[in-house]
């Protein structure tokens, strides 16, 4: 049997990676409760966009914005890569300040290279009104290989 591997990623493998998939985990606490919801999402620019609904996650990411969002892709049973990326959470009002009207134009655009029919009358999901956008200030990746070889 071979052995199993352990390496840090570089910031451009967690870019890749970041980019490659589209569902991740958003981790974010109150008081003395964690939790972690999977999402949709795009990364591009150093940013995550997505999509959510208004209700409890939303109030909470409201006064507590700092969150952590990881993403894995699995090759193999003990062959994988895994980013954690860390920032703030904004959720950018249409209608509010021209900046947050273009943070949220901008988060549709980017959100719509995954979904085309986002935010408009053909909607999949348009319970999901609401856009929000992640500054990445931070990201740690590792991986796993089988003996030796990344």
């Amino acid at each position: 049997m071979h052995q199993t591997d352990v390496h840090v990623l570089d910031r451009a493998e967690c870019e890749a990676l970041l980019t490659s998939q589209h569902v991740g985990r958003l981790a974010f606490s109150f008081r003395d409760r964690v939790d972690i919801e999977p999402l949709h999402y795009v990364y591009a620019n150093g940013h995550i966009y997505g999509r959510t609904q208004y209700g409890t996650k939303v109030n909470v990411l409201a006064h507590h914005p700092w969150i952590a969002f990881e993403v894995d892709a699995i090759t193999a049973g003990l062959e994988w890569r895994s980013v954690v990326a860390h920032g703030r959470i904004e959720f950018p009002d249409p209608d509010g300040s021209p900046q947050d009207a273009e943070r949220f134009a901008q988060a549709v655009e980017q959100f719509r290279t995954l979904v085309p029919t986002a935010f408009d009358a053909d909607d999949p999901t348009p319970a999901r009104a609401l856009a929000f956008v992640i500054a990445v200030q931070e990201m740690t990746g590792r991986a796993t290989t089988i003996g030796g070889a990344h």
